[in-house]
């Protein structure tokens, strides 16, 4: 799609003396910043119902769901200058991509007025969509493969949400892939667990997409996020490890502690990639009383991942955005001036470009940086706190337990699994688990170390006739013909209905009177 220059230039007639609401204080990095747009869609969810719900009539054409894919990445300092407009000019096809120029110039106009002039004015609103950028459209890649982040925008926000952001970490060496939060069948995101599942897919789609840019080192992956899209990203690496780091840009997993409940499977015990979280300067005791939200802090309660916390005093939460910075009128900056908190979002992405350069770069100078206090990089003490928390040793776990026995060999297996159960009395395998383990090893052609395991069930379940009887076969399998026999004759003593343990001692030359 062309760029939709008409329309910037409609909005933008008559700004000569109008100053520029935001510019982004931060210098880029060594690369030049391309940008491209990408429509494709996720072919595995519906988006489109079989009839339109508002005319009833069939719906025809593409009924998956549309992901307007935004891609920013080092580049060469070649392809077209862009504005800001030209931004949000995409808003015209991000939920359709069969309209034509003409309709999309004309619903990213009403889009722009309704959502960002009204509140800006004209002539504030005009000078921010002129604004020039730094990504280029279309620009020739740099040469190299580059950490990737994942960008989610808040709660139905176009995917240039950030676009200051984007382009400063592009600059520093990362893709930057982003897309709309857009609901589950429809323009508009409840903010419901469906919701917030939806936009954490649409995260999943998007780190499947970068396994095909050739730019894209997927195997270092952050997932960051503003307001809704900061509950999203802990949703998504809840589901995927291959997330190495989280950015929160004032994320409502702090907000929505009801959603994180519902969903089951997020827990703040099992958040295991590290966490960068900006918070907006906090609400008081009488706020959050009016808010009626549950009493209760995702981030006090994580164990297993680095947490660092960021609290930003001059910025409100709609401050996290470069783009409502751009149209906030001055009444929304209340007791700071707005140079304050233009200045406050820079140090935030300073912040938060050392976070991932030590996740995702493993880089030693950014480490010791992020361990400095913020009034060592010029950051007046009333502008910020820090608070770091390292991370706990890690959950004992199933995983946890086969890499110690790896190590240290299957035959401790015993002592290794009560060792991490006296560390955490939650942790246990049930015999069932167990048992699944061992015959994994011994399709794997492991059978001493399915011996061990087996052993294990039957010692934590010395009432499950399968656990015996499991081990009885390893034994058997192994060619240990006596202990195969004792152990068959034990699991037919724990259940008597067990013909399996019967037929093998009968193929054993074992007399079934003394197990019976």
């Amino acid at each position: 799609m062309r760029r939709l220059t008409t329309l910037v230039l409609l909005l933008a007639s008559g700004l000569a003396q109008a100053a520029a609401p935001f510019t982004f204080p931060n210098p880029p990095g060594p690369f030049a910043v391309g940008f491209r747009v990408v429509n494709q869609y996720d072919h595995a969810r519906a988006y489109q119902g079989e009839f339109d719900a508002v005319t009833g009539k069939a719906v025809e054409g593409e009924r998956a769901r549309p992901i307007q894919t935004l891609v920013w990445y080092p580049a060469a300092a070649n392809g077209k200058p862009m504005v800001f407009g030209d931004y949000l000019a995409l808003t015209g096809s991000e939920d359709d991509f069969t309209r034509s120029e003409v309709r999309q110039r004309t619903l990213a106009a009403e889009l722009i007025q309704a959502n960002y002039l009204s509140e800006s004015g004209p002539e504030q609103g005009r000078a921010a969509l002129a604004g020039a950028m730094r990504a280029r459209r279309d620009a020739s890649p740099a040469r190299g493969k580059f950490p990737v982040v994942i960008y989610a925008p808040s709660i139905g926000a176009p995917a240039a949400e950030n676009p200051d952001l984007c382009e400063y970490l592009a600059s520093h060496g990362y893709v930057v892939i982003a897309s709309p939060s857009l609901g589950p069948h429809g323009r508009t995101m409840p903010n419901s667990l469906d919701g917030v599942e939806t936009q954490a897919a649409d995260i999943a789609f998007l780190s499947a997409y970068a396994h095909t840019l050739p730019q894209a080192d997927t195997g270092r992956l952050a997932v960051a996020g503003y307001s809704w899209g900061g509950i999203a990203n802990v949703f998504a690496a809840a589901r995927d490890s291959r997330i190495k780091a989280l950015v929160n840009l004032d994320g409502s997993v702090r907000y929505y502690p009801e959603l994180v409940a519902a969903s089951k499977y997020v827990t703040p015990q099992s958040a295991a990639a590290p966490m960068l979280f900006l918070a907006a300067r906090p609400l008081s005791l009488e706020d959050i009383a009016r808010r009626g939200k549950p009493a209760a802090s995702f981030l006090n309660d994580m164990k297993y991942a680095d947490l660092y916390t960021l609290t930003m005093l001059p910025m409100e939460h709609f401050a996290f955005s470069s783009t409502y910075l751009r149209f906030a009128p001055e009444r929304r900056f209340n007791q700071y001036p707005r140079t304050d908190v233009n200045r406050a979002f820079g140090w935030s992405a300073d912040y938060i470009l050392h976070f991932l350069d030590v996740y995702l770069k493993d880089d030693p100078k950014a480490r010791a940086w992020l361990a400095q206090p913020p009034a060592e990089h010029a950051i007046p003490a009333y502008a910020a706190t820090m608070e770091a928390r390292p991370a706990a040793a890690k959950p004992p776990g199933r995983m946890q337990l086969a890499k110690a026995l790896a190590q240290r060999g299957f035959e401790h297996a015993h002592d290794a699994y009560q060792a991490m159960h006296t560390r955490e009395p939650a942790f246990e395998l049930k015999d069932a688990e167990l048992i699944e383990w061992g015959y994994a090893l011994l399709h794997a052609g492991q059978t001493a170390q399915a011996v061990e395991i087996f052993k294990l069930a039957t010692l934590l379940y010395p009432s499950s006739w399968n656990a015996f009887d499991s081990l009885a076969e390893a034994y058997e399998l192994r060619g240990d013909k006596p202990n195969a026999i004792l152990h068959y004759q034990r699991s037919l003593q724990l259940d008597p209905r067990n013909d399996n343990a019967r037929q093998h001692l009968q193929g054993l030359g074992a007399p079934l009177a003394q197990a019976e």
